[in-house]
């Protein structure tokens, strides 16, 4: 029981950060499988592959810098309104092991959700912040958005438990952020146009 919930922290984890930076979860993924880090799961060894590593090593450089100017970002986002989810789901099923497909699709839709619910929070704060003339909240938004999804990468690599915790809680967050979100725009009436 106790590794069954590990191993949902470690999914729950890797998947939210996969929301926000999938190119630096799958790097930190590889690297800590490639080097041993911590003991992990065999099921891991799929991201150790030099390829895999240096390919999405390249693409974290390429999304840090793109982060940092404003629209692009935006753009960024946008194109990886489908990237992210579907990378989430695949590291959920990655992580998760050989297991039956009923399990492995619910896995992999659990994944799914976990990061495009984490992508849909920062495309649209980054929209948001975009809306400002300087270019600075970008710049703390996409280094805070690192930091993030460094820090969640490695608590889930060393304290899976406390992962499953930490990604729990922000999961409830964005959910009631964004019912919050939904009924205040309900309330909001539209504005008459004068003739």
């Amino acid at each position: 029981m106790l590794e069954m919930l590990a191993t949902l922290g470690r999914t729950m984890g890797f998947s939210l950060a996969a929301g926000v930076n999938l190119y630096a979860t799958v790097a930190i993924l590889g690297l800590a499988s490639r080097y041993g880090w911590v003991q992990l799961p065999e099921q891991f060894k799929v991201f150790d592959n030099p390829w895999i590593i240096g390919a999405a090593a390249v693409l974290y450089a390429i999304e840090f810098v793109a982060d940092k100017i404003p629209w692009v970002d935006s753009i960024w986002d946008a194109v990886h309104t489908v990237i992210r989810p579907v990378g989430g789901a695949l590291i959920a099923v990655a992580s998760m092991g050989d297991h039956s497909p009923g399990v492995t699709g619910l896995i992999a839709l659990l994944g799914g959700t976990v990061a495009a619910g984490s992508h849909a929070t920062k495309a649209g704060t980054r929209v948001a912040a975009n809306t400002s003339p300087e270019p600075f909240s970008n710049w703390f938004l996409s280094l805070g958005e690192d930091l993030f999804v460094i820090g969640l990468s490695f608590i889930a690599l060393k304290f899976p438990l406390l992962a499953l915790g930490v990604s729990t809680v922000i999961v409830l967050l964005i959910v009631l952020t964004a019912r919050s979100l939904w009924k205040w725009l309900r309330r909001t009436e539209p504005i008459a146009v004068s003739k």
